[in-house]
């Protein structure tokens, strides 16, 4: 059996002469041993990273994890307030104070002028002064040995003679026996009343008057000493009686 040659050292000078055959054999197994020790290191490494002590959770997931929390709080709070009863806010316009500081509208109103009081007229008596302020000159009764049949009432000349009661105009002229220009008023009730010494005539015969109505102007035609109205009454024509009592006794004082 063949000895193994005793293995020589790289540094061992070669006494044989000879190249040596098994150096780079040695070299390769040297590479091959440095490898696996870097492998084993690194396989060590690992094992004493996996099988050291646990560290904490990286601090980036810990806070997403406190966002999620913080979110999902957010939206179960907002669920609760949206199902809960809306309370009412005070409005503006409903509070007293506000409403009463506000401006109310003022509306123009245009005064309406006050209506005139509507004069009234009363109403015309039945029987009315022939010559309203005139003087009584002479009265019924005898004068001069001679009856005199009706009652004087002077005014200046041209004074409006009025009906002293409604009626028809029977007779408008010179109806002689010294009246001068006359008219005759039928009352329609069996009495006449009679008007002379007119100086114009204002009437026909025939025509109907109101009491108060204008019949002629007071003159001195006729047996007449000065202007004045001769009144007198007659109950049936040519029958005439004292016009003062029967005149009173309608209102109107003829001042005899």
């Amino acid at each position: 059996m063949q000895e193994d040659s005793p293995v020589q050292n790289e540094n061992t000078p070669d006494t044989t002469g000879e190249q040596p055959q098994r150096r780079p054999a040695r070299r390769n197994r040297l590479v091959v041993l440095g490898a696996a020790a870097l492998v084993a290191l690194g396989i060590g490494g690992v094992a004493v990273a996996t099988t050291g002590p646990e560290r904490p959770a990286p601090t980036a997931v810990s806070a997403d994890a406190q966002s999620r929390a913080e979110a999902a709080d957010r939206a179960d709070r907002s669920a609760r307030e949206s199902s809960a009863p809306a309370t009412p806010s005070a409005s503006p316009s409903a509070s007293p104070s506000t409403a009463s500081a506000s401006p109310t509208p003022t509306k123009t109103v245009t005064a309406k002028p006050k209506p005139k009081p509507k004069k009234t007229t009363k109403p015309t008596p039945a029987w009315v002064d022939p010559m309203p302020g005139a003087s009584v000159t002479s009265c019924y009764g005898q004068r001069w040995g001679t009856l005199h049949a009706g009652i004087d009432l002077a005014l200046p000349s041209g004074t409006p003679i009025r009906a002293a009661a409604a009626g028809t105009v029977t007779q408008a002229g010179d109806a002689s026996d010294g009246y001068g220009n006359s008219v005759f008023v039928d009352h329609g009730n069996g009495y006449l009343t009679h008007y002379a010494h007119q100086s114009r005539i204002a009437v026909t015969v025939g025509q109907k008057v109101k009491a108060g109505q204008v019949i002629g102007y007071e003159g001195a035609t006729g047996d007449a000493t000065g202007p004045h109205l001769h009144f007198e009454v007659h109950q049936g024509m040519w029958n005439q009686i004292d016009p003062a009592p029967f005149m009173r006794t309608r209102g109107v004082n003829l001042g005899c």
